[in-house]
């Protein structure tokens, strides 16, 4: 009984860790593997992006159904308004490490750089970043707390 409660509490300490620095945000035809951002440090409960760099972003998810195209959406979300991101690239079968038609069952990597231009104001932002099918329905959704700075 002991050991089933020491294991019960590292789930939920591992469960809790991994939601402090992203959380699924309506994922629907996927499901998330694991997320790497380069900024990203496993303590800090905010990834901190740094102003005049690129931010390396890595994802794997599982298909549920299988699609034909992808597309990356991202908006900033700052005090619970979505504001647009262009990203240099938002076909996700070009560039990206998906080759595009993508079937189901299988794990996939999207993998992609973010600009983080000098331009960008020093803000607490939310970043929700879509992979989203031929008809605009998301395969993944991720948000993760970021600050810039």
């Amino acid at each position: 009984m002991k050991k089933l409660g020491s294991c019960l509490l590292l789930f939920i300490a591992a469960f809790t860790f991994v939601n402090a620095t992203h959380s699924d945000c309506g994922s629907e035809l996927g499901t998330i593997v694991s997320v790497d951002i380069s900024e990203c440090k496993d303590e800090d409960p905010r990834c901190v992006l740094h102003r005049n760099t690129n931010t390396t972003f890595k994802l794997t998810f599982n298909l549920k159904e299988n699609v034909e195209k992808v597309k990356a959406v991202v908006h900033g979300v700052v005090l619970d308004v979505p504001v647009p991101f262009n990203l240099p690239n938002s076909d996700g079968c070009v560039d990206s490490g998906l080759k595009c038609p993508l079937q189901a069952g299988q794990d996939y990597t999207y993998e992609t750089s973010l600009p983080v231009l000098k331009k960008y104001p020093r803000v607490t932002v939310d970043v929700k970043w879509e992979l989203q099918n031929e008809n605009d329905k998301d395969i993944v959704c991720i948000m993760i707390p970021s600050k810039i700075q």
